[in-house]
């Protein structure tokens, strides 16, 4: 099985951060978010909101700090 994690902004309709895995873990979906967040380089106190479907690797501890 293969798993897609992406991160899409709604502004632009564009997919920011993407990584593929063939386990569904945090670390993947954590290095699609560290790679949107790199992509826009949003300033300190910056302007990025994030939503996530609330899958099991969203709520891990990790991800939520």
């Amino acid at each position: 099985m293969v798993y897609v994690a992406f991160v899409a902004d709604v502004f632009s309709r564009t997919i920011v951060g993407w990584r593929v895995s063939t386990s569904m873990t945090t670390a993947f979906v954590l290095d699609a978010l560290n790679q949107a967040i790199c992509q826009r380089g949003p300033e300190k106190g910056g302007g990025l909101i994030h939503h996530s479907d609330r899958g099991s690797q969203y709520l891990s501890i990790i991800y939520t700090e």
